[in-house]
């Protein structure tokens, strides 16, 4: 063990415990971070500059629309992990596939069933769906940050093997090896660094460009995972998918990576089309 690693802060994983009933830190990561997308997307649809000729959303369609993006985010997360992360387990012991309280969930997934669940929406409302998958792209930094936190704090999906970093943690279910804490570097990178890009772009372009601020969002959201993939340990029952190596800049390609390569491909064909107006709804007509 280096003598320089930190030793892991052990948080008990239930945040608040009454009796029988136990509410863990991770389902309190993704009610925060609905809520606070909640907040910010209320904001957002309120400012009329922002959204030009297309029609605004009410603050009861941003109301309605968060019941609609949680059903889509827990259950595309958990097919998705299942599909893609531990699917042979799963089949073995299909009920286990309910048993979301043990963690097991997909961003990919989750990011899937949320556009669903938005463009059904959208299409329901007859708001824009491309203008609604902006408004949601811009807040979901917030529940990534939480989420990315959570998992520090369970002290799972932790990063790959660090002995000379300093600032390596020994995890309690990692072994006695230095890790890096690749949980804070999403945190960050998926996070803090991407919620001030989509800041920054809304304020810059507004609405007006519809699938524009997705595209951002989605492009920058896989370069961060694929970056914070070198740092990252492959979940156990994967392992690497090309390569074999364990050091942090030593290659091996995981599911995680995979995943995010054809995310960068939609994020930039969409800023290509909505920066050259393509996307843009046609002018209705004047009555004669």
């Amino acid at each position: 063990m280096a003598l320089s690693a930190l030793s892991f802060p052990i948080i008990d994983p239930v945040a608040i415990s009454i009796g029988p009933i136990a509410i863990r830190w991770y389902a309190l990561a993704y009610v925060a971070g609905l809520l606070g997308g909640w907040f910010y997307a209320k904001r957002l649809a309120a400012r009329s500059a922002y959204w030009g000729p297309l029609r605004q959303p009410q603050p009861v369609d941003i109301d309605d629309l968060i019941v609609w993006v949680a059903l889509g985010v827990v259950l595309g997360g958990r097919i998705g992990y299942v599909l893609f992360y531990n699917l042979g387990n799963y089949l073995a012991h299909p009920l286990e596939i309910l048993a979301v309280w043990r963690g097991g969930m997909s961003f990919h997934g989750g990011f899937a069933g949320a556009v669903l669940a938005i463009v059904l929406f959208s299409r329901a409302r007859s708001l824009n769906p491309l203008a609604m998958l902006d408004l949601a792209a811009i807040v979901t930094p917030i529940g990534l940050f939480f989420g990315r936190i959570a998992n520090f704090i369970n002290g799972e999906l932790w990063g790959r093997p660090a002995p000379d970093f300093p600032y390596a943690v020994v995890f309690p279910h990692a072994g006695p090896v230095p890790r890096h804490p690749s949980q804070l570097y999403e945190a960050f990178g998926e996070g803090l660094v991407l919620f001030l890009v989509m800041m920054w772009a809304v304020r810059r372009f507004g609405f007006r460009r519809p699938g524009l601020l997705g595209g951002i969002f989605v492009l920058g959201y896989a370069v961060a995972r694929i970056v914070c993939e070198f740092f990252r340990e492959p979940d156990e029952q994967l392992g690497f998918l090309f390569g074999s190596s364990v050091q942090a800049l030593g290659g091996g390609i995981t599911m995680g990576m995979l995943l995010s390569v054809p995310m960068a491909l939609v994020g930039a064909a969409f800023i290509w089309f909505a920066a050259r107006g393509y996307t843009r709804p046609a002018a209705t007509p004047e009555p004669a």
